[in-house]
């Protein structure tokens, strides 16, 4: 009987997660399949013609012939993008690890990351284009670009959120800087640095697409520019879907290791007991 219970308990914890998941993903997904109807019909009715606003019919067509071919360039578009993530955060923590430590060096940089973050974009990637040409270096070095800032504020807030209990106690049994930072200040960190993930992975993928748009030789930022340019409005928005795709897809990542690793997290606790009530 004991065993029986076990099993059932047992099978109690993925049945929860997929009613976790259904309830997640239900509200979005009517809401787009009411959008996409009316839509279909406003088209329709209006008789708008498909040069100014396609139906989501023929922007389905246009997945569907010309999917393999978007898809390449998406795939593109998303290394791009993930390199410059990658990058742009590596430089941020480590940034923020160095500013959390010296606040005179807080004091010094902080100001010119501000800087940095205010100069808009495409002021830049143009630059970026001249310096290093059309290939996939200056893509990646303006989806770094855009990126670092959220991920460094986030870190200096985040390494600085230690308990001042836990840093006495480091500090008493004579544990040097790194071990601090390491094993206090970076685990106390990592709530703020996925916040900032979330946000700055969809940025980089539009850093990527706005270095695409100003000079490349493939893309999807480059297909939506070029069907923009033929007034190909159903090809325009399969690219802009197919770019959205992208962003919930890399957020929704994000989302599963912020949950793997931070299961520990007291918003994590909190979210659970109340799902456990019935309350999510």
């Amino acid at each position: 009987m004991a065993q029986v219970e076990a099993a059932g308990g047992g099978l109690k914890a993925p049945i929860r997660r997929t009613g976790r998941f259904l309830s997640e993903a239900a509200p979005p997904t009517l809401a787009l399949f009411l959008l996409a109807a009316g839509w279909e019909a406003l088209v329709r009715v209006r008789n708008i013609p498909p040069y100014l606003l396609p139906a989501p019919s023929a922007v389905l067509l246009r997945l569907w012939t010309d999917g393999p071919g978007l898809l390449a360039e998406g795939v593109f578009t998303l290394m791009e993008a993930l390199a410059g993530f990658g990058l742009g955060s590596a430089a941020a923590i480590v940034a923020g690890a160095a500013m959390a430590r010296w606040r005179l060096l807080e004091r010094s940089l902080f100001p010119l990351a501000v800087l940095v973050k205010v100069t808009p974009v495409v002021t830049v990637a143009p630059l970026f284009i001249i310096w290093f040409g059309f290939g996939l270096l200056p893509k990646v070095l303006i989806a770094a670009l855009i990126t670092f800032f959220p991920v460094l504020v986030n870190a200096v807030t985040g390494l600085k959120a230690v308990e001042p209990a836990a840093l006495e106690f480091f500090e008493s049994v004579g544990a040097s800087g790194w071990e601090i930072l390491l094993k206090l200040r970076f685990p106390a960190s990592l709530p703020y640095l996925f916040a900032a993930f979330r946000v700055s992975v969809v940025l980089g993928l539009i850093g990527a697409v706005v270095a695409e748009w100003l000079g490349a030789e493939r893309g999807l930022g480059r297909a939506v520019l070029l069907a923009n340019q033929n007034l190909d409005m159903a090809g325009l928005f399969a690219g802009v879907f197919l770019l959205a795709l992208c962003g919930v897809g890399l957020t929704g990542l994000i989302r599963f290791w912020e949950r793997q690793l931070l299961f520990w997290h007291e918003s994590f606790l909190a979210a659970e007991e109340l799902a456990e009530r019935g309350k999510l």
